[in-house]
């Protein structure tokens, strides 16, 4: 892989690092992917998910996303705590800038289809990606285990994209209410979607680095998530 980072200035005047992953052998003209990371940073795991994404024929940029307070950051799976302030601090604006600001890179690359452009994130990266479909002329946009997501939910007729969401069936931090309210929203607003409930994941299902990591559920989420891509990106 060309494995390497990029600045991106963002429109609230700050500048954001992000890691760009593109497939070893370019064949002409690449979709690309806008990755979101966990609330841990874009750490080994994500950087891994953005090389699995170009072997498969995608151009892929994951910024980070606490640039404004914790420039760089990569912190343990177990260190929640020094997360949350971190964390809180975002705004949805905020979140709004940085996703445009990726997707505007991409879009200046010669190589990039530029209407055809996706979104992927996990977690706190999973809302984000809801966030960039709603702002973004994306073609696909895909959320693992989005949380937060409630308060966004008047904003789902918003977005442009199919969107494909996975959720854990056992995960204790996003309820069954949560997800039902999503869901509805999308239905009520007449959008494509796929709502996939994995009854035996919990949260965090698709992370190897994680005591939460479901290796079958991580499996067949991908799966499904490569073909959607596939569908709406190639």
């Amino acid at each position: 892989m060309k494995e390497n980072y990029v600045t991106l200035y963002v429109a609230d005047g700050t500048s954001m690092e992000a890691y760009i992953s593109f497939p070893q052998k370019e064949t002409g003209p690449l979709p690309g992917i806008l990755l979101f990371q966990e609330a841990f940073g874009v750490n080994h795991h994500i950087r891994n998910v953005a090389d699995r994404l170009s072997a498969q024929g995608y151009a892929v940029i994951a910024p980070e996303l606490f640039h404004r307070t914790a420039t760089g950051m990569d912190v343990p799976y177990t260190d929640l705590e020094k997360v949350m302030p971190i964390l809180r601090a975002l705004t949805t604006e905020q979140l709004e800038m940085d996703s445009k600001a990726a997707f505007d890179w991409l879009q200046q690359q010669p190589n990039i289809i530029k209407d055809k452009i996706g979104s992927i994130g996990f977690c706190m990266g999973g809302r984000v990606s809801f966030i960039a479909n709603m702002v973004l002329p994306l073609a696909a946009s895909v959320s693992y285990y989005a949380g937060g997501m409630p308060p966004l939910a008047h904003r789902l007729k918003e977005i442009h994209a199919p969107q494909l969401m996975f959720w854990g069936g056992l995960d204790a931090h996003i309820t069954a209410d949560h997800v039902e309210t999503v869901r509805k929203a999308l239905e009520e607003a007449k959008k494509d979607f796929i709502n996939v409930v994995i009854s035996y994941a919990d949260h965090a299902f698709h992370c190897d680095e994680r005591k939460s990591y479901h290796p079958q559920a991580a499996k067949e989420a991908w799966g499904m998530t490569l073909a959607f891509l596939e569908n709406k990106l190639k």
